[in-house]
């Protein structure tokens, strides 16, 4: 199986830019073209969160409009920058979202489970992880022991050394953490936030962040580091499952590059 993941899309209302700088709907239009045109074609693409910038309806009515082209069936988690309802409206008509409560959800995609996981706080830029997300994973994946599984969530459950973004970070960790430790079905858990593929152990899988469609972090680890963004080549992963194999992931560059060459055998002797 092959899921493609973008994240952190930050839609703003037509005829806008992303804080007067980026286009970010055209980032995304990009980015749906490049998926629509990979050979083997995905079989599911998951966007983990940060969908709009306001979490406005006409933002949500404008990310439906960009991702209309895109010929491979899609699922969401929301970010900070999203809000419940609003998103809750434009996606319910998909099948997978519930109509109440947190946006918490069982995929069935055979071979996988995938599991899409609310870390939002209303209003706030971290994450949170209460008793009743963390029950409700517990019995989500106590149901299936057998099946492998990915579980998507916007905020990363580990420290990145981005200390801005690690503050607004995640709450419940630990707890997650024990959850996820006696389930090993799960391959990985996919995030955003951080617009910046990150990879870290955690409770005996691995949990990653991919890059943003549009702008990226400034990778800048200095403890008194200004929170910035860089017009750095934006990004999408893609996650190859193979029966007996589990999991690879491979980051990719959106953009036109020169290539590929081939290696010829001459070539490959001197």
């Amino acid at each position: 199986m092959l899921i493609a993941q973008i994240t952190d899309t930050h839609i703003t209302p037509p005829g806008t830019l992303f804080m007067g700088i980026v286009d970010t709907a055209a980032a995304l239009s990009r980015a749906v073209a490049a998926l629509n045109q990979l050979d083997p074609v995905p079989d599911l693409v998951v966007l983990t969160g940060d969908l709009v910038e306001h979490a406005e309806p006409e933002e949500y009515d404008y990310l439906r409009s960009l991702l209309a082209p895109l010929r491979i069936p899609s699922l969401v988690i929301p970010g900070n920058h999203d809000a419940r309802e609003p998103m809750r409206r434009a996606f319910i008509g998909d099948g997978y979202l519930p109509r109440e409560g947190f946006l918490n959800y069982v995929a069935e995609h055979d071979p996988l489970r995938i599991i899409g996981l609310d870390t939002l706080i209303p209003g706030e830029g971290g994450g949170l992880l209460c008793p009743d997300r963390l029950d409700w994973l517990q019995r989500t994946l106590a149901a299936a022991p057998d099946r492998p599984a990915l579980v998507l969530m916007h905020h990363p459950p580990f420290v990145t050394g981005i200390a801005p973004m690690d503050r607004a970070g995640l709450g419940g960790t630990a707890a997650l953490a024990e959850i996820i430790r006696h389930h090993p079905q799960v391959e990985r858990l996919l995030c955003g936030h951080l617009h910046r593929a990150i990879d870290s152990r955690f409770a005996g899988t691995v949990a990653g962040t991919a890059p943003s469609t549009a702008h990226q972090i400034v990778l800048d680890l200095r403890p008194e580091a200004r929170l910035s963004f860089a017009l750095e080549p934006p990004g999408y992963q893609l996650h190859h499952w193979q029966q007996g194999s589990g999991l690879a992931t491979h980051t990719v560059s959106l953009g036109d590059w020169p290539g590929p060459y081939f290696y010829s055998r001459a070539a490959a002797t001197r």
